[in-house]
This record gives C-alpha cells, sequence and structure tokens, in this order.
C-alpha cells in the first residue's frame, strides 16, 4: 500500500470488484485518458476526477489507510462498492509509477477522509473489547433469553424426528420411489425444517431431493447424504451425551447461531483466497487466512443481500496484521476478525506445503472431529496440473501420487490461469481438499512471484 510505499497488483485491485460487469467497467477506466487531477497522499488517500457521460466529472476518493480495508467514495450515481470509476482509479494507481503522483489533498477528497477517519476513531474508542456497553453488556433479560433457546431446542427436535421418520419412510420404500416423487417432497420437508428453526436440516434435506436422477450413481449418492442427515439428527437428538467439541460442531450444522468465544490470537495473517457464491437472496463471501506465527489456518465468513459485495474485502496476496477469534466446534476452522493493528498489505510471503498423500490424510483426520466437513484447507506443495482422461489431477512432483480435480474446479476459468503458471513445472497450490476432489484457490510459481487467484 501506499503508506509502506508497496502499490497493489492489478489482480489485488479487480478481487475487490463486486461482479464481473464492474471488473470489466473498472478496467476500461484504469489508464490516464478519462482521468484528471489524479494525486495521492502517501498517508493512504487517492483521489482523481473521471470523465463521464455528464459535464461535470465524477469525484472518486480510496481511502487504503483503514485497517478494516479500502473505503469508496464516488459522486457517480452507481450504488455499486466499489464502483467502476473507484476500481479504475486503483488501477491507475497500480500500474506505472507516478500515475498517480503525490500532490495536496484536495478539500472535496480531504473533508470526506477527515470525517470517515474521525468517526472511525470515535467508534474504536467506544468499543470495549466486551461490546458497545463495556463489561457488564448482555441481553436485556436473560432469563427470557433462556427461555426463547429452551422453545427452538423444542422445535428443532421435533423437526429432527419428524426427519427421522420421513428417512425412515424413504429407505422402507425403497430408494427408486425418491425419483419418482419428484422435488416437491424433498422441499416440503425442507419447509417443515425451516418453521422447526434447523435452517442447517433444510439446507441438507434440499441438497437431498437435488440427488435422484443427477446420472449413474445416483442411488448410491444419495444413501451416502441420507446416512449423513441421519448421523445429525442423531446427534442433535443424544448432544447430551456428546464431548463438548462435538456438540458444538451438531449445534453449528443444525444452524444455531454461535458467537466467536475462543481467545483472540494476534498474527500477521496471510490471505490465501477470497471468493464468493451467491443465491437469489444472499451472498456469501469466504476468505482463508494463514497465521505466520500460531500456523492457523482460518475462515472468514461475511454475508450480504443479493447483489451487494459483503465485507471485508481482502485480495490474495495481502498480509493483515490482526486478532482472530475462533468459533465454538470441534474441527472448526471458522472465525471472526478483531481487533486490527495495520491496514492489509501486500506480502510476498507463502505459507508452508504439503504433499498430495499427507493431505488426504488430514481430510480424513478431519472428519473424525466433523463428519459433514466437505474439505479442509490445504497447501500443496510442489504439484503439476495434468489431464487425466476428460478431468484434471494435481500430481505430487516427489512421489507417485495425485489428487483429482472437483468438477466445479474444471469448469472455473482458474484452471487455465493454473496451467499457464505452471507451464508442466512444480507449483505451490492453496486450496480445499474433500471427497469430491481438490479445488485450487490460488497459486505461487516455484521461483519468486506474486500469488496467483485461482477463483
Amino acid at each position: 500500500m501506499t503508506v509502506q510505499g508497496v502499490r497493489w497488483t492489478a489482480d489485488q485491485v479487480l478481487a475487490l470488484a463486486p461482479d464481473t460487469a464492474s471488473r470489466r467497467a473498472g478496467s476500461r477506466l484504469g489508464a490516464a485518458g478519462p482521468w484528471s487531477g489524479a494525486g495521492s497522499s502517501g498517508e493512504g488517500a487517492l483521489w482523481g476526477l473521471c470523465k463521464g457521460s455528464g459535464s461535470k466529472p465524477y469525484r472518486t476518493v480510496v481511502d487504503l489507510a483503514d485497517v478494516s480495508g479500502p473505503a469508496y467514495k464516488c459522486s457517480c450515481p452507481s450504488r455499486k462498492f466499489p464502483c467502476k470509476h473507484a476500481l479504475g482509479l486503483l488501477l491507475l494507481w497500480a500500474g506505472e509509477e507516478g500515475a498517480v503522483p503525490r500532490a495536496e489533498v484536495p478539500e472535496w477528497a480531504g473533508q470526506w477522509i477527515e470525517g470517515r477517519r474521525g468517526r472511525t476513531e470515535r467508534k474504536k474508542a467506544t468499543v470495549s473489547p466486551s461490546g458497545p456497553s463495556g463489561p457488564s453488556s448482555g441481553p436485556a433479560d436473560p432469563e427470557a433469553a433462556r427461555r426463547r433457546a429452551e422453545r427452538r431446542a423444542e422445535r428443532i427436535t421435533a423437526g429432527a424426528s419428524e426427519l427421522e421418520q420421513r428417512l425412515a419412510d424413504l429407505l422402507r420404500g425403497g430408494l427408486a420411489a425418491a425419483e419418482q416423487s419428484g422435488y416437491g417432497l424433498w422441499e416440503e420437508t425442507a419447509a417443515r425444517m425451516v418453521d422447526a428453526q434447523a435452517q442447517g436440516l433444510a439446507a441438507r434435506v434440499r441438497e437431498l431431493g437435488a440427488v435422484p436422477g443427477t446420472g449413474p450413481g445416483w442411488p448410491s449418492r444419495l444413501l451416502e447424504e441420507c446416512a449423513l442427515l441421519h448421523l445429525l439428527d442423531q446427534g442433535w437428538l443424544r448432544r447430551e451425551r456428546l464431548p463438548e467439541g462435538l456438540a458444538a460442531t451438531v449445534r453449528s450444522r443444525i444452524g444455531l447461531p454461535a458467537s466467536a468465544d475462543g481467545p483472540p490470537v494476534r498474527d500477521r495473517w496471510l490471505v490465501l483466497a477470497q471468493y464468493d457464491t451467491a443465491d437469489a437472496r444472499l451472498t456469501t463471501r469466504r476468505i482463508w487466512l494463514y497465521g505466520t506465527q500460531s500456523r492457523r489456518t482460518s475462515l472468514l465468513l461475511s454475508y450480504g443481500a443479493a447483489g451487494r459485495a459483503p465485507e471485508p474485502a481482502l485480495p490474495v496476496g495481502l498480509a493483515l496484521d490482526a486478532e482472530l477469534s475462533a468459533y465454538p466446534g470441534a474441527g472448526q476452522a471458522r472465525a471472526a476478525l478483531g481487533e486490527q493493528f495495520a491496514p492489509p498489505a501486500p506480502t510476498a510471503e507463502r505459507p508452508p506445503g504439503t504433499t498430495t498423500t499427507l493431505a488426504t490424510a488430514g481430510y480424513g483426520d478431519a472428519l473424525r472431529d466433523d463428519p459433514w466437513l466437505d474439505s479442509v484447507p490445504v497447501t500443496l506443495d510442489r504439484v503439476i496440473p495434468v489431464p487425466d482422461g476428460d478431468s484434471w489431477q494435481l500430481a505430487d512432483a516427489d512421489e507417485d501420487a495425485a489428487l483429482p480435480l472437483t468438477p466445479a474446479a474444471r469448469s472455473r476459468p482458474g484452471l487455465w490461469r493454473l496451467v499457464a503458471l505452471s507451464g508442466g513445472a512444480p507449483v505451490k497450490v492453496f486450496g480445499e481438499c474433500g471427497h469430491r476432489g481438490f479445488t485450487p484457490l490460488a497459486a505461487w510459481p516455484e521461483g519468486p512471484g506474486e500469488a496467483v487467484p485461482l477463483c
């Protein structure tokens, strides 16, 4: 970043874009042509005037000094954050040296920057580690909160018991009947789980209903999903007998909310991957971080309304000096971002890697703590992407072993970026390793070079 004397790369800038259209439009504005009066303060502030369709240029300001990530202000009517003009200004700054020269902050940009930084400082001064109200903060009526939790648990228990009966009816009638009954029966069952306030069960029921008729071997896949759903049901119904860590995992998988109650761990966290998934109602952002001192890999989850990019935005290749607190549950990687001590900055540091054999063994070990785990985060050392018939795999350069890529990974443009980066030579790859295979999310060349996002 500017405050450290290091600029971002174009890939890191484009990773901030809320969608593909903004990425393309911002790329077109990343040249000097439409800009006038562009400047930087040397303290994390960028500004510029971008020519638009009207008579007046758009005033665009970006604040890179905020520890929670970049902030943006633009006079254009766009409701996207960042808008294409903010992306274009960042690309201009990240490009040729001197394209955004040091200059005095103009009044229109300075007012917003000072006001925003002042509000941030006041907020930090009024929020204690225990919360906005200090150590005494908590539910206004703890007894009422306890009764609500008990009522919800009773509804979930009733829903889990009903689901057990539905699964028994399915197996008693034979799996072939699942294809004939159609998706409506499963959607009705999922709706019942929503009524029972068991969102996690509802999501798994919907996944179950999508399996029948999906190609060769679907009865086996359906039986596997039924078994996992039955295991989760039984885990909830017998939660008092489980070790606390596994019981917390069951509550999380069922859909009960939890707070990050682990002790804060301050570290220098490398940003390994950031990607969004979306449905009609919600956009979910996943950010994988690696602590260089704790050697812990943690997951940040954030959510935004459909069409809105969640926050924070932490592109691959940055490092963050911050505290993270873990969520409860055995084998859970999720953490909450706490106090941040410096703005995120580019780094050439890389996480340590492992072999494909040890990666699969690690996934197997993780299933003991969380049997419903689809994948685990893994960094592979010295692997080569090679075709395998109609699919691809990552072959270990130092032993006779390989990991197949997941179907989702084979359909992403990131696969070809990985192949081009490798060129037949070993590379370091970070991704998610599970029962469906390996999904690459970022990669580094064998020699010196920046992280390349693959998602």
